[in-house]
């Protein structure tokens, strides 16, 4: 029997943040996953490598986390004042489905270094010598993202002493600032800063309802009898606790109005995300650091795609961030409440500190932006190559 060869298609892997993901350039791809659809999603689920019952990703480019199963489609950008197109695919590990309904914020600090490596900015636009400033448009959720990447004799400077919590070695700071992370939504679903939760065989809970980066439901560590220390272990090894999470998510989820039924949960994975807060605490990270509680203004732990962070989502800090800065919801009660312009939270990597830029006008929270510094490199560039999944 005549088997045909692999497809071979440009592409570069790179660190963004606390995450890795496989980098196209739109007119990259094979015509027929140059637009969205099933046979784009067929060709991410081959090249990552799911899905994978084994949970391994041996054969694929995904690193079987939620971390590092990421995919990027770049492209010149279709909107006015705004220098490239930036598309996000979270590709789940075991089931068949691309999750195109949010952002990935960590990715979003390689965005601008793959579009000036890939010629997607025009060359005034890019400085010898300086900060190239790359204006994004995040095209899952519609929404500006500015990356400040550092330039260095022409060349995207990647190596540096900026060290970030869950990334093992130092490399280049870059600058990104979140502009209007709300959007067109609601930045409190519900117009609650603090709604009741109600989870059917497993409590009543107050929650924050926030859309802001990405969207984010928010409890009290102690509601659910966690310290807000916890490591991965703590939590992703045990299957009720997961099964917990993963329940209270679709019952945020119907009561946000993301989804009208909580069995459709099941295939919107990546959004909402489910954070539980507390007061500051010492504690020892996933690297052995020791974080005193007066590192701190308060712990956080997230969930993605059903397991605890090994760090923390960029789009989950934005919500952080945002939270922490209005006065009454529980991240920022958690924090101390009253007002604040930054925060510094504890999460099981390390440390993290975010700023907000937030208004009140008639009762009503805008957010003008929020501002982090994470770093990115290119891990490897050249091809994948795939078995043709759309032949």
């Amino acid at each position: 029997m005549n088997q045909k060869p692999q497809i071979t298609i440009p592409a570069t892997y790179m660190r963004g943040g606390t995450s890795k993901g496989v980098f196209f350039n739109l007119t990259d791809l094979p015509k027929a996953t140059q637009v969205p659809g099933e046979a784009r999603d067929r060709l991410l689920l081959r090249v990552i490598g799911s899905p994978d019952p084994y949970g391994k990703h041996t054969d694929g480019m995904g690193g079987a986390t939620s971390s590092t199963s990421k995919t990027v489609i770049l492209s010149k950008s279709s909107q006015p004042d705004h220098d490239v197109d930036y598309l996000f695919g979270q590709v789940s590990i075991d089931k068949p489905f691309v999750d195109w309904s949010g952002n990935c914020g960590n990715l979003t600090a390689a965005v601008g270094a793959f579009a000036i490596k890939s010629g997607l900015l025009d060359s005034d636009k890019v400085p010898a010598n300086g900060v190239a400033v790359v204006r994004i448009w995040q095209a899952n959720i519609k929404q500006t993202i500015i990356a400040h990447v550092p330039m260095t004799d022409g060349q995207v400077q990647e190596t540096g002493d900026f060290e970030l919590d869950g990334v093992t070695f130092p490399a280049a700071e870059v600058k990104v600032e979140f502009v209007n992370p709300v959007g067109d939504a609601e930045l409190f679903p519900t117009g609650q800063l603090v709604d009741t939760l109600d989870v059917p065989g497993i409590g009543t809970f107050d929650a924050t309802f926030i859309n802001a980066g990405i969207p984010t439901i928010f409890l009290n560590a102690d509601a659910i009898d966690y310290l807000g220390t916890e490591l991965q272990g703590d939590i992703n090894g045990d299957d009720d606790a997961l099964t917990m999470f993963e329940t209270i998510r679709a019952y945020g989820a119907v009561q946000m109005g993301l989804i009208k039924d909580i069995k459709e949960a099941e295939s919107r994975q990546h959004t909402p995300k489910v954070a539980f807060v507390a007061p500051p605490k010492g504690y020892i990270s996933s690297s052995g650091k020791a974080i005193a509680i007066g590192d701190i203004d308060l712990n956080v732990r997230a969930l993605s795609m059903g397991l605890l962070h090994h760090a923390m989502m960029g789009t989950a800090a934005v919500a952080i961030a945002t939270a922490s800065a209005i006065p009454g919801t529980l991240v920022n009660l958690a924090a101390g409440g009253g007002n604040r312009t930054e925060v510094r939270f504890g999460h099981p990597s390390g440390t993290l500190k975010v700023g907000a830029e937030v208004t009140e006008q008639a009762g009503q929270w805008k957010v003008e932006k929020v501002i982090m510094s994470r770093s990115a490199r290119v891990l490897m560039s050249g091809h994948v190559h795939v078995p043709d999944v759309n032949a």
